[in-house]
């Protein structure tokens, strides 16, 4: 999962800087453009095909939250600098020059919600922003970020109905302060009050990593070293709608085979019926001179 390298945005968007170019690519190092969820893009990276290349490589950025260099070339132009791990994309109506595009996801704050007041709650809430955890708790009216996870720390109580909370909420990792005994219990309760095998899965009742602990504050370790490997191992993340990226609509370009989303921008033909998508104005337009009648 790919952090953030300076400020922490409110919604989700991919920072797309240009690192490299060869003439006569229009575009040059240092020029920049951002990438919101729903493809649209804000600044300047290059003309039309470098576009829809970076359009299409920095939503699966986000969708992966992983940062990746695109290099976008002529289909013959001349060599280019190799770049072990880059994403390349051939793109045969790019009127020359290459380039190489940095993609980097920009994710909201990660926020943990603690919930109770015991001692464990205390320890937890002074550690967790020590490791890049914000906490807020269970009272805050508003979050400075996305809700990662909450931890349940009241020893007793209504321990189901803040799970229950946690999880309305979009949580996507709940942890519950409790012995494996009540544990069990827990997620007994909260099968017969209906919740899903997804959602059962994303609680963790005695919560924390085996390391023996017994003090609040190495419990509050525990449950740190919990909160790291579920985000940096098994791939946790907030789970709320208006943060999820959702798989674009695509289509191959008919003319040099590229691959566009397709979005309110994204020039179209219909032809003998079928509706048809390019890269640019100049590819649809080939298209349709070679088109038979009919086409629109």
């Amino acid at each position: 999962m790919s952090t953030p390298s300076s400020e922490a945005p409110a919604r989700p968007f991919v920072r797309a800087t240009v690192v490299r170019a060869q003439e006569p690519a229009s575009a040059r190092p240092g020029d920049s453009a951002v990438v919101l969820p729903d493809g649209t893009i804000d600044g300047f990276v290059g003309g039309q095909c470098s576009v829809e290349a970076v359009r299409s490589t920095a939503l699966e950025s986000l969708r992966t939250r992983e940062a990746v260099l695109l290099r976008v070339l002529p289909d013959h132009g001349p060599a280019f600098p190799d770049s072990p791990g880059a994403v390349v994309v051939v793109n045969p109506c790019l009127s020359g020059g290459a380039l190489e595009i940095y993609l980097e996801p920009m994710l909201p704050t990660s926020v943990v919600r603690v919930v109770g007041d015991s001692p464990t709650a205390r320890a937890l809430a002074d550690l967790a922003p020590t490791v890049g955890f914000p906490v807020c708790g269970e009272d805050d009216a508003t979050l400075p970020g996305s809700l990662l996870a909450v931890v349940v720390a009241t020893h007793g109580g209504d321990e189901v109905g803040a799970v229950r909370a946690a999880l309305a909420d979009g949580a996507g990792f709940v942890g519950i302060v409790s012995s494996r005994t009540r544990g069990r219990a827990v997620l007994v309760e909260l099968s017969a009050a209906g919740l899903t095998d997804d959602e059962l899965a994303r609680v963790h009742p005695h919560v924390g990593v085996d390391i023996g602990a017994r003090t609040p504050q190495e419990i509050a370790v525990a449950i740190v070293a919990a909160l790291v490997r579920a985000v940096r191992v098994d791939g946790a993340r907030p789970l709320e709608p208006s943060d999820e990226v959702a798989e674009p609509v695509t289509a191959v370009d008919p003319v040099c085979g590229m691959t566009v989303v397709v979005h309110d921008g994204t020039p179209h033909a219909v032809v003998d019926g079928e509706h048809v998508w390019f890269c640019c104005p100049g590819c649809r337009d080939a298209h349709l001179a070679a088109a038979a009648p009919g086409s629109a």
